[in-house]
């Protein structure tokens, strides 16, 4: 996923800090990221919805809102309206390049900051909130301590998330004055709403609201026990997916022609997780898939191994093949299962040794119907016509270079 960080001038002219994420395909649609109150674009959820989408065609802007992250300005002088103000500013930047956003999503404040800019924000097709209150002023519970002393001098020194920020007086007013109601009515985009029911931070009340006061078309997803952060990786990875598979239905994602020098038939594997093993593997842009190590090798087991998807890749092929055969023939053939397994141990496998190694795979078939022992013993034969099985049985030719 190639990333370039760039630039643009917020609500007052500071200088914002973003990332944009493109494809290493085609680029078809391009998407617009809000981060929660006080956090930043490089948190690990905004990363893996990111990763996902780009692996299917979509690149996505993610920025810093000023005083916040890397970006320039004073946070001390920020409210919910410069929010939503930074968000038209970015939307205005990816315009000015030709890549005018047609998905915003938006992650607790952010969420409610892209609800409420959403209507202003021409050629967009979707919104997704991830956690996301319906009253702005719902952030205030976490400054309940501070909120007297902010009202009585004007400002204070509050931590949130281990870190101190100035809260004012104008912040408060500014989240108390807001009202989403009128921007989500007037929403002319699909909706997604993510939010995780035992949500400490934001109660799902909250998605409740906004699921009732937008127009169809509209989808609610729940995150189960996932926290207000999304910061376990299981978590990230299933909104990534949910809102991948969710976008694909709203956004036009289908690319004209292929890009210059990237024939059909590439299978992509990108690395999702540099501390573990976790692969994203992309053929085209419809099809997706994990694969990753048991944990027992340090991996996660959120996907499917290496030599798991080379059986599974032996096993669809050997029932397309008897399916193909069988249907041509006119035999009354039900059912077929294909259970494949691997005799080698993944460790030993990177081991360097002197002695060949003969890699065994176990093929077992079964075949339902009112099937004589003829045809059978003939559809068992066509097993073996299988390409995948003979291109295992032959001595293959890996041919490897760098990529530009």
């Amino acid at each position: 996923m190639p990333t370039e960080r760039i630039t643009f001038a917020g609500h007052d002219g500071s200088e914002l800090a973003a990332r944009l994420d493109m494809p290493d395909g085609p680029h078809l649609a391009t998407a617009l990221f809000a981060h929660c109150f006080t956090c930043s674009k490089d948190i690990p959820a905004a990363r893996r919805i990111a990763a996902r989408l780009a692996s299917m065609g979509i690149a996505v802007l993610r920025f810093d809102f000023t005083g916040l992250g890397h970006s320039k300005g004073e946070f001390s002088n920020t409210g919910f309206s410069s929010n939503v103000q930074d968000l038209l500013a970015a939307a205005h930047y990816l315009q000015s390049r030709n890549m005018a956003p047609s998905l915003a999503i938006g992650h607790s404040l952010g969420g409610a900051a892209v609800l409420k800019s959403a209507p202003e924000i021409p050629g967009l097709k979707g919104v997704v909130t991830i956690g996301a209150p319906f009253d702005a002023a719902h952030v205030s519970h976490n400054l309940a301590d501070s909120i007297s002393e902010i009202r009585d001098k004007g400002s204070a020194q509050v931590t949130l998330g281990g870190r101190p920020f100035r809260i004012t007086r104008a912040f408060l007013d500014d989240i108390d004055a807001a009202s989403l109601k009128p921007a989500i009515s007037a929403l002319h985009a699909a909706l997604l709403v993510l939010h995780a029911p035992l949500d400490d931070i934001v109660g799902i009340d909250n998605a409740a609201q906004i699921f009732q006061a937008a127009k169809h078309p509209k989808s609610f997803v729940t995150l189960d026990d996932a926290d207000h952060l999304v910061s376990r990786d299981r978590d990230a990875e299933y909104v990534a997916g949910v809102i991948a598979a969710w976008a694909a239905r709203y956004l036009d994602l289908s690319p004209a022609a292929p890009p210059p020098g990237a024939p059909e038939g590439i299978t992509r594997v990108t690395e999702a997780d540099p501390d573990g093993f976790l692969q994203d593997v992309q053929s085209g842009a419809k099809h997706h898939l994990l694969a990753d190590e048991p944990e027992a090798y340090g991996g996660t087991d959120r996907g499917m191994s290496p030599y798991g998807l080379m059986a599974a890749g032996l096993g669809a092929c050997t029932s397309m093949t008897i399916r193909m055969y069988a249907r041509r023939k006119g035999w009354p053939l039900e059912h077929i299962r294909v259970d494949v397994s691997h005799d080698k141990v993944h460790a030993q496998d990177a081991e360097a040794t002197d002695t060949p190694r003969i890699d065994r795979f176990e093929r077992k078939i079964s075949l339902h119907g009112d099937l004589s022992d003829d045809q059978i013993a003939r559809l068992m034969q066509i097993a073996d016509k299988c390409p995948v099985h003979q291109t295992l049985e032959r001595s293959s030719q890996i041919q490897t270079s760098l990529s530009d």
